[in-house]
């Protein structure tokens, strides 16, 4: 039997260890073939290493990572700010989407405190959508792929969008049991507790991760900790009832009210 191919894409490395990574644990021990990309190379992380350097070290640390959760890494498309909404980008990304050919594709969410994350998940998105269009020519070439495809958005990071509302998940994932090693993938990003201490006043870089999957948890009123994504509209991507993350994960999901 063919293992489920998920695809996790974002903007940044870290990106997928803080807002995805217990539900792609979860998805792993369930017997999930995975796959992770960071659109953007991280060449802007750093107050201390220059560009190419810390695009170097985030991707080696994006490495380590991906090692720890059992994936499969692809490598950027992009620099960190000019990850656009462009036809270019587009065919790039979409010759990714469909040589992994996911059946469940995890993606950042729309509203978010940050441009890259947001255009990230527009990207993510069309890419999936157009797998099978053989008139869209992707770079390079690849040939149109069949099959459903459920796409799900994580929530932002800090749980608010730009404007400071809360976003509010369709549904939660129990990441309780893989919390650790949720914790030991995020630590991969060693530069990154530097930068966000000096840039964003995080002090405690994989504290800050484990308070955030708490938070969730509490609004989930069954699980300590856990991981919130909204369903995108099956219209294009999968049949009106799929939902693979309650078909593979069973007990470990639990649906939002309301």
């Amino acid at each position: 039997m063919t293992k489920p191919v998920v695809f996790a894409v974002a903007a940044h490395p870290d990106d997928v260890e803080f807002m995805m990574a217990g539900t792609l644990l979860r998805l792993r021990d369930a017997g999930c073939e995975l796959h992770v990309m960071n659109v953007g190379s991280g060449n802007c992380g750093s107050q201390t290493m220059d560009g190419p350097t810390a695009a170097a070290t985030r991707l080696e640390e994006a490495r380590d990572a991906a090692r720890v959760l059992g994936a499969t890494l692809h490598p950027p498309l992009a620099h960190d700010l000019e990850i656009t909404y462009s036809v270019d980008l587009l065919r790039r990304l979409a010759a990714v989407m469909r040589e992994v050919n996911p059946s469940i594709v995890l993606a950042q969410c729309p509203l978010d405190y940050m441009e890259d994350h947001m255009i990230t998940a527009r990207l993510a998105v069309t890419a999936a959508f157009s797998r099978g269009m053989p008139n869209f020519i992707t770079d390079p070439p690849t040939p149109p792929v069949a099959g459903s495809a459920a796409v799900y958005h994580a929530l932002p990071y800090g749980l608010c969008d730009g404007l400071r509302n809360r976003v509010r998940p369709h549904c939660y994932v129990d990441i309780s049991p893989v919390l650790d090693r949720k914790r030991t993938a995020l630590a991969c990003h060693r530069s990154q507790r530097e930068w966000l201490d000096a840039s964003q006043g995080l002090d405690s870089y994989v504290t800050a991760m484990a308070d955030m999957a708490r938070e969730v948890g509490q609004w989930s009123g069954r699980f300590q900790h856990a991981e919130g994504w909204i369903r995108h509209s099956h219209l294009g991507f999968c049949g009106p009832e799929d939902h693979p993350l309650r078909d593979l994960l069973g007990d470990a999901v639990m649906e939002a009210e309301g």
